[in-house]
């Protein structure tokens, strides 16, 4: 709709002039600024405004208004029952178009020792939503997990399932300072003993003091990577549960170590590298990094950064136009080093997106979520999915920008009433539902209704659900999921206040006003979806 009253001025102007919403609702639906054109013609702007609107009569404008500089535009019936028709017919594909840019969007690849918690969540909830809408306006999006499988963390989580599977046995433990716990462990553990057998698990496990702490020398590569690999299946019923779309890509950070001497000698070439105290270090603070970096320890052993840097180099070599990462807040100190490292790879670091998740602050009747029995000292995303569902809970993690601290409490998304957001949309859909079910009609039959002789609140009402693909458009290109459930919120409340003061069913306008509330309820009912939320038709 927007396109094409930009298009229409377009005939007059030359180009697609920025379309705005006029401050207050009495003004029209869309205002277009004309001070720069006015001065190309070095007219007065209202006076180049009102020869504008003269241009402007089509069939399309119900009124065309100069008002200081602006051209107020109110949209006609015609136009206005062009569009609804176009809901009706096209439903879920309604603001589908092709746009072909080509993205690779990362997120949630949290390390495979143990099941989600309720942080990772929040990222996964967040690029999941961004994945559908961008697909949806046109982005060719790849989605990708990276599975961190390379580092100390796998053989931790080995050692942790070796000997949690001799305490189960009965044998003689003693465990190092750094471990996995939880009952996910001892879960883990018992299937380790029926796979692997009793005795694969009868030799002692060696502790050394080392710096004041006790450690364990331990590397198991068969039982680490049966553990990882465990751990990624738990990892993929959770995303599951969390309604996450299944992901393109699982890239492994060992497959990758392969190609480390040509990364390496890339960075050496482009002079990005020097050794110091027997350790290999990463000029970054070339780059708005705070101090260069180690990417090769004395061991010769790379470092997490140098895995990092191996994996955007994998990335960009794939040749998108633009990346995405979705991270946790605690790796915000990564961001300078990484994109210093692709600069010197000869890359555009401006290509790189980086989005930092902020963790998450779980209440329950006031008080603090207790911690799950199953993991330890984390909230699990599973424990949160069983007492407040999937929807409610993306719902409410799609409300504020993913880079602002959350903190709820879970009984308010068992509530229902409006102060529930999650209900307060949901019902707005199954009371329209309700509405079309006691007609006996459903949404194709109103394609033959004529929309003519609106009032203001009918106008308003389905001029609001006709911006759904101008929400889309903004909640994609400045990451914010949150303006579309936003839009929900209010489209709902627009509906309620609609409902509540004009009868549909039995009016002289019924099929006016039910043609207009299949327009809310296929708009309603597709937001939610690109939420990767199920849009309730009873409740």
């Amino acid at each position: 709709m927007k396109q094409k009253v930009a298009e229409i001025f377009k005939k007059h102007l030359g180009e697609n002039p920025p379309i705005n919403k006029p401050k207050q609702k009495e003004f029209g639906h869309f205002a277009v600024p004309v001070f720069k054109y006015a001065k190309e013609k070095k007219l007065n702007p209202n006076e180049f405004a009102k020869e504008l609107c003269e241009k402007l009569k089509c069939d399309e404008f119900e009124s065309v208004e100069a008002i200081s500089g602006f051209v107020n535009i109110k949209l006609s019936e015609g136009f206005l029952n062009e569009y609804a028709n176009k809901v009706i017919l096209q439903k879920e594909n309604f603001g589908k178009k092709e746009d072909n840019e080509s993205i690779l969007l990362e997120f949630v690849s949290a390390n495979p020792t143990g099941p989600l918690h309720i942080g990772h969540a929040r990222g996964a909830i967040f690029g999941d939503a961004l994945n559908r809408i961008g697909r949806h306006i046109g982005k060719k999006i790849k989605t990708e997990y990276y599975v961190n499988d390379a580092g100390r963390q796998i053989i931790l989580l080995g050692l942790s399932l070796y000997l949690a599977a001799r305490e189960i046995l009965g044998l003689n433990v003693e465990w190092p300072d750094e471990y996995y716990r939880g009952e996910y462990i001892k879960d883990l553990a018992n299937e380790a003993i029926k796979n692997f057998g009793k005795d694969y698990f009868k030799r002692e496990v060696k502790i050394v003091e080392k710096e004041d702490k006790k450690e364990a020398v331990f590397n198991n590569e068969e039982l680490s990577a049966w553990a990882k690999d465990k751990m990624l299946d738990v990892i993929k019923e959770d995303l599951k549960l969390l309604n996450v779309l299944e992901f393109d890509n699982w890239v492994s950070e060992k497959s990758l170590y392969k190609n480390w001497d040509e990364v390496r000698e890339i960075l050496k070439r482009h002079g990005a590298l020097y050794e110091k105290e027997g350790k290999i270090w990463l000029k970054s603070s070339e780059y708005k990094d705070e101090k260069d970096r180690v990417v090769v320890r004395e061991n010769g052993m790379p470092t997490y950064l140098a895995g990092d840097i191996v994996y955007h180099y994998d990335k960009y070599k794939r040749g998108f136009e633009r990346y995405i990462n979705i991270w946790g807040a605690d790796h915000h100190g990564y961001i300078a080093r990484v994109k210093a490292a692709i600069k010197f790879l000869g890359f555009d670091p401006n290509k790189l997106e980086i989005i930092l998740s902020q963790m998450v602050k779980l209440l329950k009747g006031g008080k603090p979520y207790k911690m799950s029995k199953r993991a330890g000292n984390f909230i699990l995303v599973r424990d949160v999915v069983e007492d407040v569902g999937a929807d409610a809970l993306r719902f409410v993690f799609l409300t504020k920008r993913a880079d602002t601290h959350l903190e709820f409490d879970v009984e308010d998304l068992n509530k229902q009433d409006s102060s529930n957001p999650s209900y307060y949309v949901n019902y707005a859909h199954a009371r329209i539902c309700s509405i079309f079910e006691k007609a006996n009609k459903k949404y194709d039959d109103m394609l033959d209704v004529k929309l003519q002789n609106l009032d203001s609140d009918e106008k308003d009402l389905l001029f609001f659900a006709l911006q759904l693909p101008f929400v889309l458009e903004e909640a994609f290109v400045n990451r914010e999921p949150h303006r579309l459930t936003n839009y929900l919120i209010d489209l709902a409340g627009e509906f309620h206040r609609f409902y509540n003061k004009n009868t549909v069913l039995g009016s002289e306008k019924e099929n006016i006003r039910l043609k207009i509330l299949a327009v809310v309820g296929i708009v309603i009912n597709l937001g939610l979806s690109l939420l990767g939320i199920n849009a309730k038709e009873r409740m």
